[in-house]
């Protein structure tokens, strides 16, 4: 949808009435927007901003924050495009007796004025900061918000052609702003009329001006299109050897089909002993894809426990999740096939496990893992590039779920030259802030441990002993 309309023209068939109920109800909606704020870029964003510029990427309480305003925006951008696509109806186009069709043509000026202001702030801003462009570029389930959708604002908004529409209704209301006097009986259309007059005030209408702006579009749109060329071929070059990687066994290191050291009987009791939230860190301890993650532990999975636990602690899932969240459903967990909620029998076919609580209250913990489900149906990130939340890795789930969320802060490493959250980093960060050993199994005796024989058998797992 274009942010930037072109200028009405009235038709003589009818005449508006400026207390017309459409009239009205389209200037509440202006008005009620313009109070609202929701279309600006706050100065929170812009502090986010300034304060990933070092870091280099969004931590996961900002990137939420990020998304909730930008959603906000886009929301009410749509309110502003389908309001001035009912003025413009209403109005029609032509040129008999367009002072009979002003209450239309001045609320929608209003409107244009408004989504052409928010659009250049957002612009203005994300201009400054390649990796709030790159995020408001991500598709985003939780918040519905589709891919690209910052690059296809951008367009909108800088389509000369588009901006000399604007540039001439702007030019007629200057001109007749006498004949728009007549409205200001009505206490609405004339907050109206103020606003457009501040609105245009504040304009850069220069034809050099729109040129500036689309030439910085092209450049960007170059770029991204570029960046964005190499990114999704780096990814299918690491989903096709990581999805090989995933299914491949080292030889000799267990006899021919043998059976996983966890067994039916480990597994029910683990889950007898695990709540909500609970993190589950596995092992596999033939797959090949441990050559290539440090240390003993390599996975990660969220326990969100059976239906009766679900409802101690009050944890509903959200409409999209709802049909498939009942028994056996115990897990979150991402693999290749991406982020899914998965029963035990897929999570828990390992050869060892670590249980870790974290130490919460159970409120905190449902908000944990609602913010975890909302992530559920992305895809598996091959490339473990934890500053972009739209694939997500399987520590990365757990990460985005906890930060933040009570005293807990968790920190990304770099790893192979990449910023992320191994999950022997990730147990190391938990046992830091508090997290309780609950059980292990598959360690030292092969089967489960409680208490501190677990403590130990983590410590003897992770020091190699």
């Amino acid at each position: 949808m274009d942010s930037v309309a072109r200028p009405l023209g009235p038709t003589a068939d009818r005449v508006l009435d400026p207390a017309d109920p459409r009239i009205m109800r389209a200037a509440k909606v202006v008005l009620g927007v313009s109070t609202s704020g929701a279309l600006a870029a706050p100065a929170e964003i812009a502090g986010i901003v300034d304060k990933s510029r070092d870091r280099g990427y969004f931590l996961p309480d900002e990137d939420d924050a990020v998304r909730v305003r930008y959603s906000r925006f886009l929301a009410t951008r749509g309110v502003l495009l389908t309001t001035l696509a009912s003025m413009e109806a209403l109005a029609g186009v032509g040129d008999a007796e367009w002072q009979r069709r002003l209450p239309a043509f001045a609320v929608a000026l209003a409107a244009t004025c408004q989504l052409v202001r928010g659009s250049r702030d957002w612009i203005a801003l994300a201009g400054s900061s390649r990796i709030l462009r790159k995020k408001l570029d991500e598709a985003d389930s939780c918040h519905g918000i589709p891919r690209k959708t910052f690059a296809r604002l951008y367009r909108s908004g800088t389509k000369t052609a588009r901006k000399l529409h604007f540039q001439h209704a702007v030019v007629f209301y200057q001109k007749h702003r006498e004949d728009f006097r007549g409205l200001e009986s009505s206490p609405q259309l004339a907050e109206i009329l103020a606003m457009i007059d501040e609105e245009v005030a504040a304009l850069d209408l220069r034809l050099s001006q729109l040129w500036r702006e689309r030439l910085r579009y092209r450049l960007f749109s170059f770029r991204r299109r570029h960046h964005s060329a190499w990114k999704n071929t780096v990814f299918e070059v690491f989903r096709f050897s990581g999805s090989l990687i995933a299914d491949l066994r080292q030889p000799g290191v267990k006899p021919p089909n043998a059976p996983k050291r966890v067994t039916v009987e480990m597994r029910q009791r683990a889950l007898g002993l695990a709540r909500p939230g609970d993190i589950f860190v596995t092992r596999h301890d033939d797959a090949v894809s441990n050559f290539f993650l440090p240390g003993f532990w390599p996975h990660a999975a969220l326990h969100l426990g059976s239906e009766a636990a679900r409802t101690e602690i009050e944890l509903d899932f959200p409409p999209p999740h709802r049909a498939h969240a009942a028994d056996p459903v115990c897990f979150l967990e991402s693999k290749k096939d991406g982020v899914r909620l998965r029963p035990a029998e897929d999570t828990l076919a390992v050869d060892a496990f670590l249980i870790l609580r974290p130490p919460l209250e159970p409120a905190e913990i449902r908000e944990a893992l609602t913010r975890a489900i909302g992530h559920s149906g992305k895809l598996y990130d091959f490339v473990f590039d934890f500053r972009c939340s739209d694939r997500l890795a399987c520590t990365e789930l757990v990460y985005r779920a906890y930060h933040h969320c009570g005293p807990l802060i968790f920190s990304l490493k770099e790893a192979g030259g990449r910023m992320c959250l191994p999950a022997e980093e990730l147990i190391h960060q938990c046992l830091a802030q508090g997290f309780k050993v609950i059980a292990t199994g598959g360690l030292g005796s092969g089967g489960i441990l409680t208490g501190m024989k677990a403590e130990l058998a983590l410590h003897n797992s992770r020091s190699g002993l």
